[in-house]
């Protein structure tokens, strides 16, 4: 185990572990409670300990060959090796993976401090970057700040001046990429998980060997970057990962397509996100993506709530006391369906987070009965 102090310092751990002339590597969050590890094939190089969606602790194990194989991949797909700054913490997959790209590009980072994700320290850190191409990975509530403040000419001109800006790790409002299409600045959006050492598929594209195909509605990947599996825990990896002939693929639990011509795939939500509601499956993340689009919700939270009638209904949680929600009910019915519209909206002070930075789903659901007393019946049911 390795608690990161300066990703600087980190990053020549990583070459060592990466060389295999150093130890397996599970970069943890400075403070928190120490993780036992077990014994870890020779070839594995990093293990991420992630949550996931649900919450569950799992702790992926990635071979050099997988971290470098997503490193190069990466490369092709952007047009060539540059410098990169690090503005997520190096526990996360794409945070290690600024690191691999690095040391396999022969650059040095530039490292943007912890806490606060503030544009402004964001553009002076941008400002040192020598490198003809130039790259950073961010999560998109660091690119809607960015944008927010692009206002600012010498922020603006910082950003286009990158060579891409990658943006992954939950979903990302459509709005918020037509906004940067409009300022000229390259957003790539990245989908991947720790399971394919960070981001495999761009702006819905495989890149280096990755293969994605779509069984039962759930996308499942093939390639040189998939995981070894879970660390001491053989059961999940056997759910996870299973070989056809002679292929090795990874079952995602994310719904989604492939189109049949162009093979651009499309991502739909999770596939434990979905609810029944009277008789009708709806797709909370669906439900999600539409409630982000309206002012006022942009970092809203649609969870399941128990519904006596309906069995269950989709929940808005949202930060805050702005934001009209008839028009959000609306947009709803009108693009999903009447099964789909939000039963109420419950306003909190703030959404509660994991470590990986995503809202903590658990978390909100067991609030829900608290809520459920406190604000009493809702009013028009959503299949009223």
């Amino acid at each position: 185990m390795l608690v990161p102090g300066h990703p600087l310092d980190f990053l020549a751990a990583v070459r060592d572990a990466l060389a295999g002339s150093g130890p397996a590597l599970l970069p943890v969050l400075a403070g928190a409670a120490e993780p036992l590890v077990g014994d870890v094939p020779k070839r594995v190089a990093v293990v991420i300990e992630t949550s996931g969606s649900a919450g569950v602790p799992k702790r992926v194990m990635l071979a050099t060959n997988a971290l470098l194989a997503g490193a190069a991949a990466s490369t092709v797909a952007l047009g060539g090796a540059g410098q990169w700054l690090l503005a997520l913490p190096v526990h996360y997959i794409a945070g290690v993976q600024v690191l691999v790209r690095s040391i396999a590009a022969e650059t040095s980072p530039l490292v943007l401090p912890p806490g606060h994700f503030d544009p402004q320290n964001f553009r002076r850190l941008a400002e040192t970057m020598t490198e003809p191409l130039r790259y950073t990975a961010l999560v998109p509530v660091q690119l809607a700040r960015l944008i927010d403040a692009a206002d600012d000419p010498a922020l603006l001109a910082v950003l286009r001046r990158f060579t891409a800006i990658l943006v992954g790790g939950q979903a990302i409002r459509g709005e918020l990429i037509a906004r940067a299409e409009a300022l000229n600045v390259r957003v790539v959006r990245t989908y991947g998980s720790s399971e394919t050492a960070g981001g495999c598929v761009y702006n819905g594209v495989p890149i280096g060997d990755t293969l994605v195909r779509v069984v039962d509605g759930q996308l499942e990947l093939s390639g040189s970057v998939l995981a070894e599996g879970y660390l001491d825990d053989e059961a999940r990896t056997a759910d996870r990962f299973l070989v056809e002939h002679g292929v090795r693929w990874y079952r995602t639990g994310d719904l989604g397509e492939v189109d049949p011509h162009s093979g651009r795939v499309t991502v739909l939500g999770r596939a434990d996100n979905v609810i029944i509601s009277g008789g009708e499956k709806v797709s909370l993340d669906a439900v999600e993506d539409i409630v982000r689009s309206h002012p006022g919700f942009e970092q809203a939270v649609v969870i399941g709530g128990d519904d006596e009638k309906w069995g269950k209904v989709p929940v808005v949680v949202v930060a805050g006391g702005e934001g009209a929600e008839v028009d959000l009910m609306a947009s709803i019915v009108a693009m999903l369906g009447r099964a789909a519209r939000p039963a109420r909206v419950v306003r909190v002070a703030e959404i509660p987070l994991l470590t990986s930075g995503k809202p903590d789903r658990a978390a909100l659901a067991s609030n829900m009965g608290a809520w459920h007393k406190e604000l009493g019946r809702p009013g028009p049911n959503n299949n009223d």
